[in-house]
């Protein structure tokens, strides 16, 4: 016995239902977010991805939940399911894996679409230099 009747049993699981607000992902010590899934009747896992939100997370492991148990899998986001898409030819790790990156990926997007700009879009801005003007007949630093 622990003396302690089990009352520390409920604040393990509350706590980590805190840190893990949906089934199937975990979070970084970083803060991304990452998704996996166990393959069935095996020991091996599904690496999933890495996102930037939960969401991304669990909507990627629940595209891979989907294709791996069908229509009868508990799924974070239920309603959510139409958007998966249809059904794969392939049920492979690598296949499941692909649909699964592009739907979290597709999330993330949607989430963060700050993230969807090139990196040459972010031009590096000298702010000691002075302005040129737009229009050569306004140019007030000439004068």
């Amino acid at each position: 016995m622990d003396g302690g009747g089990g009352s520390g049993a409920p604040r393990v699981s509350s706590r980590r239902r805190s840190e893990k607000p949906y089934k199937g992902i975990r979070m970084r010590k970083w803060g991304k977010w990452v998704a996996e899934i166990r393959e069935p009747n095996k020991r091996s896992r599904i690496w999933l991805g890495s996102y930037s939100t939960a969401v991304a997370a669990a909507r990627a492991y629940d595209t891979a939940v989907y294709y791996l148990r069908g229509p009868t899998a508990k799924l974070n986001f239920p309603d959510q399911i139409a958007a998966i898409g249809g059904a794969l030819n392939d049920l492979s790790a690598a296949s499941i894996r692909k649909k699964a990156a592009e739907v979290g990926a597709r999330v993330d997007a949607a989430a963060n679409p700050q993230s969807l700009k090139p990196c040459w879009f972010h031009e590096e801005i000298d702010l000691n230099k002075q302005p040129e003007p737009e229009d050569s007949e306004l140019d007030y630093y000439s004068s």
